[in-house]
């Protein structure tokens, strides 16, 4: 079977060849340590999409900029890629999900994708988690098919950095960072996971109950301990597009579900220099943004 695949594709396999697919995705997909350092050498930028959920659609425009680039660009995902699919994507989790997946097998140096907290829905429940019906609308009641599914979304870490100084996580960060502050991920207990994938910033009018919402002097301190200067983020739609917390701090959202707070956005973000505020940071507005296909 030919990877990467159309999301559209996706939608029409039988079982037995979404199990093929599968097989595939799990004998080329990378397994990632909780936290990944993103090396400078290999690419001169990378582009950073937000919460997508299955949104398929608006993630062929997010990578579209990936593949037209002519420097080895890498391509970054925060998570939240399943769940809340527009209604225009049919069974859009599973359709973004092996879609993405897709991409990460034939480019694994270059693509990464973070987990969310619908990604890490197995360990702290997320809701609404629509990812198993839409499996089983497919292709059958299968629990097995689902749970190959949701163990190549695993594979991803939960954080990555740059060097160039960008911290790039779901929600936010520990609050507690150990002495050499990387080795933090290696063993995230429940509480410090969910500050990973779950807390709002206190700028968010969302309060969803997983972690406590951080402040400006939250991520002030932890930015110093880690010698890091801009967070880039999704998790809050209320917040896309906003810089907070005097330009330390950027938003995505890659959806057109939440796309009446900041649009549908993607952003470039340089790896060959040092990022000090995220006015460094290019923002793209998808050309899916105010659309629904097919046109009305």
């Amino acid at each position: 079977m030919e990877i990467p695949v159309s999301p559209a594709s996706v939608l029409s396999l039988s079982p037995e060849e979404a199990d093929r697919l599968l097989g595939a995705l799990e004998r080329s997909v990378p397994v990632h340590p909780p936290f990944v350092s993103v090396p400078s050498g290999r690419a001169g930028s990378a582009i950073v999409f937000g919460d997508s959920h299955g949104d398929w659609r608006s993630i062929l425009e997010a990578a579209a900029l990936f593949l037209r680039a002519k420097d080895n660009t890498l391509f970054i995902g925060l998570g939240d890629y399943i769940d809340r699919a527009p209604d225009d994507c049919g069974e859009g989790s599973v359709a973004n999900a092996l879609y993405l997946l897709s991409l990460a097998s034939k480019f694994p140096d270059r693509v990464l994708l973070l987990q969310g907290n619908h990604e890490t829905s197995r360990r702290v429940p997320a809701f609404p988690h629509l990812l198993p019906e839409e499996v089983d609308a497919l292709w059958g009641p299968d629990v097995e098919r689902y749970a190959r599914l949701m163990g190549l979304l695993e594979r991803g870490p939960v954080a990555a950095a740059t060097e160039s100084g960008v911290y790039l996580a779901h929600a936010g960060f520990p609050r507690r960072l150990a002495a050499k502050w990387p080795d933090t991920y290696a063993n995230l207990d429940d509480e410090a996971l969910c500050e990973v994938v779950w807390a709002e910033a206190d700028a968010s009018r969302s309060r969803r109950g997983g972690a406590l919402a951080w402040n400006r002097a939250d991520l002030d301190r932890f930015l110093a301990t880690t010698g890091l200067s801009v967070f880039l983020r999704g998790h809050d739609p209320d917040l896309c597009g906003r810089p907070l917390y005097q330009g330390r701090c950027l938003t995505l959202h890659t959806t057109r579900i939440y796309e009446r707070f900041g649009g549908v956005i993607a952003a470039s973000v340089p790896l060959t220099s040092p990022v000090q505020s995220v006015a460094q940071v290019s923002i793209h507005h998808l050309s899916t943004e105010g659309r629904s296909f097919p046109p009305p």
